[in-house]
């Protein structure tokens, strides 16, 4: 599969960490952030490579050349064959596309090298050839999703609508941020479009939303914008910090499962109105550490009102939808959210007979952590479950996890700490850690 790198922002955001190159030659950690991209694909065997370039070209033609020549810094070989586009005249992010689709006559990748990743392609592209579509896009929630753009999916992950920064949102929406990757089928470059420029967004992706032809690949590993002077200080730390390449899920990630009710919201017994749902105190900053850490954030939680009839799945969709927005103007986000909808016994009015049953994900059965595994490549026994009751702890203890009790410190259920909130719990894992990683 062919790579096409679009390296030909100006980087006016980030002018004051380095103005006399192309901002894909910022360096992170001693190496240009361009070269880090480049070594991603070649290890999973991308080696095919296009790069759109136009600002200061030649320092990047001048430092690749076409895949042969050996690293400046490492002083090995890059080990890919490169060959460029250049852009004389400004065609728009999506303009050299169509420029090179003779070139692109199979589907291809198509990244940004203004962020920087380190994701399993392989993966993504295996996704994509299932979904069948025209494009897929690499989805993730961050931490600043009140002005990135959204997108909008359905159950299927099909995309249905696509909200650019300028777009009107709706009051709660879901953390779903387009991250500048895409796997692209090159039927898409064979439309006529007019205008001089073309927009990749806007012209290409955007129109194919509510068409059942795009999808999108929602995923925890690392993908960030260093456009701004902030960003790029922080994608220095978390390479520093080796975050980046943990997060690729070919290794074996590390979650800290988080129950809803009790742990990060107010328990009102059976939350049926969305305007119960209100976070508890510290929360943002609670998962804000998580975020910053080496630990995913999975949220995994009984919500047996689905199956009592008394909140349709729509409904609790939107009330996640509210805790994402909320934790979202925190600074902080969920990695994924997994809920059981049934409930073992049945007789009640206005039940959803279909879903009561006695299931495997109920907590405390530990079928969500399971499939969370499956999803995201977990070792269990590395990871940590946070919650206010039995079952909770229970559940942690059967898939091997390290378990932490929100109570008043009257309860035991054999967990291994017992706190008096999530911020206290979250604060334990992380000192545990680092003493671990220590020794």
């Amino acid at each position: 599969m062919k790579t096409v790198i679009m390296a030909g922002g100006k980087g006016t955001r980030i002018s004051s960490v380095a103005s006399d190159i192309p901002k894909p030659m910022i360096k992170i950690c001693g190496k240009p952030v361009l070269e880090h991209e480049i070594e991603c694909l070649r290890e999973q065997g991308f080696n095919d490579i296009i790069i759109t370039v136009s600002h200061l070209s030649q320092i990047i033609i001048n430092y690749f050349g076409n895949g042969s020549k050996h690293s400046p810094v490492t002083g090995k070989p890059f080990g890919v064959n490169i060959e460029y586009f250049v852009e004389d005249m400004p065609l728009g992010n999506a303009g050299a596309l169509f420029k090179l689709k003779d070139k692109l006559t199979e589907d291809f990748l198509l990244l940004n090298a203004d962020s920087l990743f380190n994701i399993d392609f392989n993966r993504f592209a295996e996704y994509h050839k299932a979904c069948g579509g025209l494009a897929t896009i690499f989805t993730h929630p961050n931490s600043h999703p009140y002005d990135s753009g959204l997108i909008i999916t359905d159950s299927c992950n099909a995309v249905i609508d696509w909200l650019t920064k300028e777009d009107i949102r709706p009051e709660y929406y879901k953390n779903c941020v387009n991250a500048g990757l895409h796997v692209i089928s090159p039927v898409l470059l064979k439309q006529e479009i007019a205008t001089e420029k073309i927009d990749l967004d806007r012209q290409i992706l955007k129109p194919l939303a509510g068409t059942g032809k795009m999808f999108v690949y929602n995923s925890p590993e690392y993908v960030k914008d260093m456009g701004t002077p902030d960003r790029y200080k922080s994608v220095c730390s978390d390479f520093k910090n080796g975050l980046v390449k943990k997060r690729n899920l070919s290794n074996k990630q590390k979650a800290i499962f988080l129950d809803r009710d009790g742990t990060i919201n107010k328990y009102v017994g059976f939350l049926r109105n969305i305007d119960d749902f209100q976070l508890l105190p510290n929360v943002g900053k609670a998962i804000r550490l998580i975020n910053s850490s080496s630990y995913l954030a999975i949220v995994v939680t009984n919500q047996p009102v689905i199956a009592r009839g008394e909140v349709t799945t729509n409904e609790l969709n939107i009330i996640h939808k509210k805790m994402d927005t909320l934790l979202g103007k925190d600074g902080a986000y969920i990695d994924s959210l997994y809920y059981c909808p049934h409930h073992p016994d049945k007789g009640f009015e206005g039940e959803v007979s279909e879903l009561k049953f006695d299931c495997n994900c109920r907590k405390p059965k530990s079928g969500m952590l399971y499939q969370a595994v499956n999803d995201f490549n977990i070792d269990l026994t590395l990871s940590w479950i946070i919650g206010d009751s039995k079952s909770d702890i229970q559940a942690g203890k059967n898939a091997g996890c390290k378990t932490i009790l929100i109570s008043d410190g009257n309860s035991d259920y054999g967990q291994d700490y017992s706190v008096n909130s999530l911020l206290d719990g979250i604060e334990i894992i992380l000192r545990v850690g680092e003493n671990e990683h220590k020794h």
